[in-house]
């Protein structure tokens, strides 16, 4: 019997990948993380020492602003220069192809054969791929760079989701003192929950366990913001 693809349940749709390549998941987790872990920290250390809460809503203002357009800015300039790095490696390939085109089409055809295709098929494979130049080109960035030049990561989206996701972060401990608290309790509590809820959706883009990220993250957080209380509070004394 003769099992259809498309009417097969047990094969996912081609589709059914995340999208791992768009620019936004590592400075949207990054951001997240550092901005709750980063602000709670210093709100904390500031309140340790006693200082007013106006005090503590000032630099918990002053670190959120600070660190979003840090983030931001610095996500683009690395997600902008890897970009222009690749397209320069680009151009270089376009032109040894447009100098060298049977040297190249060997090239690809030896990375098939390195890969498990018999030689004679691997260079048939590679004659049929050379002879369209702009499909050319991309096979053998793919290839030989790794990369795929339809889809490189947007600085914009980068340094956007990076903007975003830190001010989030570092707004949360920073918010019980905005709605009117003057002790750190409301704090520690919702960082705490912010913490394990950051982890676990975290493992959503994973192969972790909700609860493993969960815990990874508010220990770690935690420890950051036990040694700045401690700071906070020696410093104070």
């Amino acid at each position: 019997m003769t099992v259809q693809i498309e009417d097969d349940p047990r094969i996912p749709p081609p589709d059914h990948h995340r999208d791992v390549t768009g620019g936004w998941l590592r400075p949207a987790v990054f951001g997240v993380t550092d901005g709750l872990v980063s602000n709670a920290s210093l709100v904390i250390g500031v309140a340790a020492s006693g200082a007013s809460t106006h005090a503590v809503i000032l630099a918990g203002v002053s670190g959120l602003a600070a660190g979003a357009f840090s983030m931001a800015t610095g996500e683009y300039v690395s997600v902008a220069s890897q970009q222009e790095l690749t397209l320069a490696e680009i151009e270089v390939e376009k032109l040894e192809l447009a100098r060298v085109p049977k040297a190249e089409e060997a090239e690809l055809a030896q990375v098939y054969v390195q890969r498990g295709v018999e030689p004679a098929l691997a260079r048939e494979v590679a004659k049929q791929l050379s002879a369209n130049p702009e499909e050319a080109w991309r096979v053998h960035v793919r290839e030989e760079l790794g990369v795929d030049p339809d889809d490189l990561p947007s600085p914009w989206t980068a340094a956007g989701s990076s903007f975003v996701s830190f001010t989030l972060g570092a707004l949360v401990p920073l918010l019980p003192y905005l709605l009117g608290a003057s002790t750190l309790a409301a704090t520690v509590v919702l960082t705490i929950i912010a913490l394990f809820a950051a982890g676990v959706g975290v493992s959503r883009f994973t192969s972790r366990t909700w609860w493993y990220s969960g815990t990874r993250q508010l220990l770690l957080g935690g420890a950051a913001a036990a040694v700045t209380y401690a700071i906070g509070n020696a410093v104070g004394a």
